[in-house]
């Protein structure tokens, strides 16, 4: 007899067999050992327990996982099974886009060889997956086909130029993403083709063409979904699984029933501040108000529409922006980059009127035309309008009052003027979207914990109930890693500021071109960086070594690429690279710590921060700039050894780890406590890197 199903029961999810089969994968002489001839990981095995588990129950779980575990692996494998097994989305989120492409180009084909190679896995071996990033970043091909159709309204001669070389690109790329266009594209040239757009939608794009739009197909099919914490904070603010259209109450971070791992968690509270913080620029806005129309120009979206009344719209828009930002330039920001503010009103409205003005005629302007992407674009740039107007009146008024204001300046010549904010306690946001999602969430990194406690970490990211668990890395660092402090460089002072420098400088020298491999210099300011590379640099490249610093033309991935391929470059970075930077073997046989990453705690928010801890009678160095200063530190550490077969020096120009009763933290945070110090006189026989 065959039975009636009970269509008013509610269905269940079908088993996952993750904790099982995971337990069967990373056991030892389990399958990935026998089948990929890869060794066993206590750690890896452990986490890869901890994680499937996790996933199971819906539940959230912090996992600090030491170098050379494999977390990427245990992860994936797990996520894989059970999002295949339920028929759910693994959402896993990373910091940088090159880290998404690692996980997509390493850790998952790795994943699918496991699958393959054995029956009992077959069924995971055809798993889809895909990376998305932001919209920007993609090539949008109607776009294209429209901006090289109106051309004449659009560019000047070098524009379409570029525009011109886009196209050339986009019949060769795979991807449409710029990143992978060299040069660079021109900003104002790309903002006119990219995806970043509401006339980028499946009603006005040949999804089989349209980069973004076939980027979107592939996540609505995939079982693994590669984003970084950018873009996730992004798609969150959007409406994430509770966007319009979706189930009401779902359960879900970006879609309904799906489960999340950040990795590189360490870096997800700072993303957050900026993704739920107002950040308006006064270049931004000026290219907003150019795309329209540009007088120097007379080219624009608008062009055929841009009467003279709205040509004077534009002029008086423009002007109002650069007096508005000039006034922030020449008084609050006079003296330094970075300025709070505290008290309403810190300048006058001159943006409002000329914004709401050109708001009402774009509107106009689109409701004479018909449902399309013409249409769509006017519309969408209206909203632009709306949103930096209110964004203004928003920073002027401090709105948000658990939120924290400034105004910064920056770009190459310093003219960039930049109005933020952020909350001051970003946890009961994360909390809510993330833990509080009804599914599972798990965070990690190699550096959670200090001193093994994960209190202060869950706290922060808003998963205080969260399980939590440590374990260390299975690299041999008493073999393979020598430390040495620096007892006699004096600390920077007002009466005499250059010693200071002078003496790291000479110290920097010394032991890089001890050191026959690459060295990487970690910094906490781009002034001391600059100082010192004046005064090193040159030697450096005397004695025939590569010299590479931050703030050129490479990036930061460029820049790493370029060591892993000289051998025995010299590299000095600061603040993105104490974390993220990857160049095995005796490429990087030396990170010189030039001084303990403590952040400047005038910053607008460590200020507020601060401020919060002081009211409930804390202490804001303990409580906070102690501990990231020790996470920090110990991210530029990590960055040593990244394969069993590693071996090189640190060496830290920082005396206050030696006089500073919080120093012994630092050493305790070094995976070799045992270290030699050094002085002028004993360095030469003292200091003895691996030959």
């Amino acid at each position: 007899m065959i039975g009636i199903r009970d269509e008013s029961a509610p269905a269940q999810p079908p088993p996952s067999r993750a904790p099982e089969l995971s337990a069967k994968v990373f056991s030892e002489a389990g399958w990935l050992q026998q089948n990929l001839h890869l060794e066993h990981r206590p750690g890896q095995e452990r986490m890869a327990h901890a994680v499937a588990a996790a996933f199971l129950d819906d539940e959230p779980l912090l996992f600090e996982a030491g170098t050379g575990i494999g977390k990427s692996l245990a992860y994936l494998v797990p996520g894989v099974i059970h999002a295949t097994d339920c028929g759910r989305q693994l959402i896993v989120s990373t910091h940088t886009i090159s880290l998404q492409e690692q996980i997509d180009k390493k850790d998952l084909p790795l994943c699918r060889r496991l699958f393959s190679s054995s029956p009992e896995l077959g069924r995971y071996a055809d798993f889809q997956s895909t990376v998305l990033v932001g919209k920007s970043n993609y090539l949008c091909t109607t776009r294209l086909s429209h901006a090289l159709a109106e051309r004449a309204d659009l560019f000047d001669d070098a524009g379409y130029a570029e525009l011109l070389r886009i196209a050339d690109w986009a019949d060769a790329t795979p991807t449409g993403l710029r990143h992978d266009l060299q040069p660079p594209p021109n900003p104002e040239v790309w903002d006119s083709v990219n995806a970043d757009s509401s006339s980028c939608s499946r009603r006005n794009c040949d999804c089989g063409r349209c980069f973004y739009q076939r980027a979107r197909a592939r996540v609505r099919s995939a079982q693994v979904i590669v984003v970084n914490h950018a873009l996730l904070f992004s798609l969150i603010a959007a409406g994430g699984a509770r966007a319009e259209g979706a189930v009401p109450d779902a359960s879900g971070v970006l879609f309904p029933g799906d489960f999340v791992v950040l990795d590189e968690a360490h870096t997800v509270v700072e993303v957050a501040e900026e993704s739920f913080g107002l950040g308006l620029s006064s270049l931004g806005i000026e290219r907003t108000l150019k795309h329209l129309y540009n007088p120097r120009t007379r080219r624009g979206i608008m062009k055929k529409r841009a009467d003279a009344g709205f040509r004077q719209r534009i002029a008086d828009a423009l002007d109002a922006s650069g007096q508005f930002f000039g006034f922030l330039a020449g008084t609050l920001l006079a003296e330094r980059a970075v300025v709070r503010v505290r008290e309403t009103g810190a300048a006058e409205p001159l943006l409002g009127e000329p914004l709401a003005a050109l708001e009402r005629l774009v509107a106009q302007a689109a409701d004479t035309l018909e449902d399309g992407r013409e249409r769509d674009e006017l519309l969408e740039q209206r909203a632009r309008l709306r949103a930096i107007r209110g964004g203004i009146d928003e920073w002027l008024g401090l709105a948000n009052k658990g939120h924290v204001y400034w105004a910064e300046k920056g770009g190459r010549k310093q003219t960039i003027v930049t109005l933020r904010s952020a909350p001051v306690d970003v946890a009961p946001e994360l909390e809510r979207c993330l833990f509080g999602a009804g599914v599972s969430v798990v965070c990690t990194s190699a550096t959670l914990a200090l001193a093994g406690d994960m209190g202060p970490f869950a706290a922060g990211i808003g998963a205080a109930s969260a399980t939590a668990e440590v374990a260390g890395s299975p690299f041999d660092f008493e073999r393979n890693m020598r430390v040495f402090v620096a007892a006699d460089i004096p600390l920077a002072s007002q009466q005499d500021p250059r010693a200071s420098i002078d003496a790291l400088a000479d110290y920097v020298g010394f032991c890089c071109l001890r050191v026959a491999g690459g060295s990487l210099v970690l910094f906490t300011s781009y002034r001391d960086m600059q100082a010192v590379s004046a005064v090193v640099s040159p030697l450096l490249v005397s004695r025939g070594r590569p010299f590479l610093m931050q703030g050129g033309d490479l990036s930061r991935t460029e820049l790493a690429q370029r060591m892993r391929d000289l051998g025995n470059a010299i590299l000095f970075g600061t603040d993105s690279f104490w974390t993220g930077v990857d160049v095995p073997g005796d490429a990087l046989s030396q990170v010189v710590i030039a001084r303990l990453p403590f952040s400047p705690p005038t910053h607008p928010i460590a200020e507020a921060k601060a401020e919060v801890i002081r009211e409930r009678g804390g202490d804001p160095f303990n409580e906070l700039t102690l501990p990231e200063a020790l996470i920090k530190f110990r991210q530029g550490v990590g960055r040593l050894i990244r394969t069993q077969s590693d071996r090189g020096v640190i060496t830290v120009l920082d005396s206050r780890i030696l006089a500073k009763s919080y120093g012994r933290l630092f050493i305790e945070g070094l995976p070799r406590k045992i270290f030699s110090r050094l002085t002028m006189e004993n360095r030469d026989d003292q200091f003895r890197p691996f030959t």
